[in-house]
């Protein structure tokens, strides 16, 4: 396949927003050669946006690159790809072993003469706590404010340990009890849509790209409805993207969602999104990406 050298020059082009330019790795560049590429979901945009962002000739290839840009509706590619996400989002259950993790590195960094401040997050990692969070008391005003304190109580050494992570490494913030669930917060606080790097992750400053993630939680995909591509992934996948090491995944099949009509007198949203549910859960979306679309000119459907 020949060479595209897409992840250098070829689709970095620069933009400007409110009288200052900044740049944007573009698909423009791969229109020529893949006519259809404008029409692909969404979702796949976002991941071969990652690709050309995070080319480097070894782990993503101009081979990557060509085969997702090549991704049809009726002729699906079943090839791996090397996906970087932008953040990680822990729950208590896996970050603060990982948290362990980054402290032990470090003391073996000591121990080989080393300098341990370059342990670090290759990645942004928010971990929120409230997983674990017990209900003791509740049915009083003064219950949100009991339990808080029962549950540093508990386990004020845990916190004492996560509060010393969240100063010593760089990339990491710790969010407390008492703020709220993981998913709760990442939507309401944690998500960026867009980023804007500085050379500390590329060679070139400003350069704007989506916000991805992959989290521990459950959850996680709740981050979707903002239209950041996110999902959930085990601990060892997550450590490893924390770390700066890709997740490895083949390129997913996309199940389009087109919704018409109006909701019968009634029913509910709750309906609509069990009923919903249930007919993707028939259709088989594991492994998949769902993708919810309208279509203005019907040109083009999604996979149903």
């Amino acid at each position: 396949m020949e060479s595209t050298n897409l992840g250098k020059s070829d689709s970095l082009k620069t933009i400007e927003i409110s009288k200052k330019q900044y740049k944007i790795y573009s698909l423009k560049s791969l229109y020529k050669k893949h006519k259809h590429l404008k029409k692909i979901p969404f979702s796949l945009k976002v991941l071969l946006e990652n690709l050309l962002r995070n080319f480097d000739g070894k782990k993503v290839t101009d081979k990557d690159i060509n085969y997702l840009a090549s991704w049809d509706e009726k002729n699906k590619i079943k090839n791996e790809i090397a996906y970087y996400p932008a953040r990680v989002l822990m729950q208590d259950f896996t970050g603060v072993p990982a948290v362990v993790d980054l402290a032990a590195m470090r003391d073996e960094t000591k121990d080989q003469s080393g300098d341990p401040s370059i342990i670090n997050p290759n990645k942004p990692v928010d971990l929120v706590i409230d997983h674990s969070v017990m209900v003791d008391t509740y049915a009083s005003p003064e219950s949100f404010q009991n339990n808080v304190h029962l549950e540093y109580k508990r386990n004020k050494e845990r916190y004492s340990f996560l509060k010393w992570g969240q100063e010593a490494f760089q990339g990491l913030r710790v969010v407390p009890p008492g703020t709220g669930i993981c998913h709760q917060v990442n939507l309401e606080h944690l998500s960026k849509v867009i980023w804007n790097s500085s050379n500390k992750d590329y060679k070139e400053n400003d350069v704007l790209y989506p916000d991805t993630l992959v989290g521990t939680d459950s959850h996680t995909t709740m981050i979707n409805a903002l239209g950041i591509l996110g999902w959930g992934v085990g601990g060892i996948e997550a450590e490893a993207a924390m770390l700066g090491q890709p997740i490895s995944m083949l390129i997913p099949d996309v199940i389009g969602v087109e919704l018409k009509g109006n909701l019968p007198e009634g029913t509910t949203a709750t309906d609509l999104v069990l009923d919903i549910v249930h007919r993707l859960r028939e259709h088989g979306v594991v492994g998949k990406f769902v993708e919810f679309f309208w279509i203005r000119n019907k040109k083009f459907i999604l996979s149903r």
